[in-house]
């Protein structure tokens, strides 16, 4: 009887010490995807602040030739300041796309100085900038596509498990403003 208890119990303490490493293994597995997450998520705000300090240099040089245009140099900077006090990737997205919305207006405004398109340093701001967007587009893709592997991560099984004793959550993804799915107006006036 007691070398069939002894066997029970040194195969009990196998199943716990393998679970305990099963345990460790999934736990240090999370953090290097939260990890992941959070690296996608710093190069999103890289390319914001890219973003950002391109565009006063923009604002600058439309100032010149625009200067009755206070209105939307306005709404770009005040939505500039709004993306740069952002704190959550909700808050980000919100303030990049109201940011959209504004560079999309000062596109109308240049329509209206052929001059200014001319310029030399007007065309290598906005190529910087069409650069930037198309990396800040990247970088949300990848970004949304490391949330996606976590959160897929944290919703499985066994991880699902590991996940709510460790305390690691579901992360938000990067969403496009509601307006978005609007068509934008094109108007080129008379």
């Amino acid at each position: 009887m007691k070398s069939g208890f002894k066997g029970i119990m040194i195969i009990i303490a196998i199943l716990l010490v393998g679970g305990i490493f099963m345990m460790i293994g999934s736990y240090n597995s999370f953090v290097s995807e939260e990890e992941n997450v959070d690296q996608a998520y710093a190069q999103v705000e890289n390319q914001l602040q890219r973003r950002l300090d391109l565009i006063p240099n923009l604002v600058n040089t439309v100032k010149g030739y625009a200067a009755h245009e206070k209105e939307v140099i306005q709404s770009i900077s005040d939505a500039r300041a709004q993306l740069a006090g952002a704190k959550t990737p909700e808050e980000e997205a919100t303030a990049n796309a109201e940011l959209s919305s504004a560079l999309n207006r000062l596109l109308v405004v240049v329509e209206n100085y052929p001059d200014l398109k001319a310029d030399k340093q007007f065309t290598r701001l906005m190529d910087e900038l069409a650069g930037t967007e198309n990396r800040l587009a990247v970088a949300r893709k990848d970004y949304n596509d490391q949330v996606s592997r976590y959160n897929k991560k944290v919703k499985r099984f066994p991880g699902a498990i590991v996940a709510a004793v460790t305390g690691f959550d579901e992360k938000e993804y990067f969403k496009a403003d509601p307006r978005a799915q609007e068509t934008p107006a094109v108007d080129f006036g008379d």
